[in-house]
């Protein structure tokens, strides 16, 4: 796995062995950067990278976050309930040198703490199949991770059914083989 883009690119990311983790493959992580980065998303988003607060709630090894912010987010926050994930996010940050730019917690997106500041890019790519979407997007809601005029990404899987609360809506979607991504706003 490699970062993909921006300051960082090229730059290697160390996984967790086993099923626990999926990581997002290059491609589709490449992709989805590419169409935040070009797509139109009007004056409320605006440019949702530059300056960006992220969240990614679902850590991993903390790749979308750190292609946020190797394309010029300010900071990313990363959650994950795994420990051999959070070992490889904090190991990855450290590789890359950008602790400084990162908040690495053991948290739950479906039982959040509260936030200190919203965020204005927000990762969700938890586990398939296990309709965490919904309720991590109430959860994180509710504790003030998500900013009123945020942009979310879920990752799916490709024939999976994406049921949103209310006032979320799908403003655009991609698939890449068995993979769906979908960029929520709030409406």
């Amino acid at each position: 796995m490699r970062i993909t883009g921006g300051s960082l690119r090229g730059r290697t990311l160390v996984a967790p062995e086993g099923r626990t983790t999926r990581p997002t493959s290059d491609r589709v992580r490449e992709a989805l950067l590419n169409i935040l980065m070009h797509h139109d998303w009007g004056a409320a988003i605006g440019d949702p990278l530059v300056g960006a607060r992220v969240l990614d709630a679902f850590g991993g090894t903390g790749a979308l976050a750190f292609e946020a912010l190797s394309r010029g987010a300010a900071h990313a926050t990363l959650f994950d309930t795994d420990r051999q994930a959070l070992k490889h996010i904090r190991e990855n940050a450290a590789a890359l040198k950008i602790t400084d730019d990162c908040a690495i917690m053991p948290a739950d997106a479906t039982r959040p703490p509260q936030a200190a500041q919203p965020c204005t890019l927000v990762f969700l790519d938890p586990p398939y199949r296990k309709n965490l979407i919904p309720e991590s997007l109430a959860a994180l809601g509710r504790a003030g991770w998500i900013a009123p005029h945020a942009l979310i990404v879920a990752e799916t899987a490709k024939d999976e059914n994406l049921a949103l609360p209310e006032n979320h809506a799908v403003a655009l979607a991609r698939t890449y083989g068995d993979t769906a991504v979908h960029f929520i706003t709030l409406s």
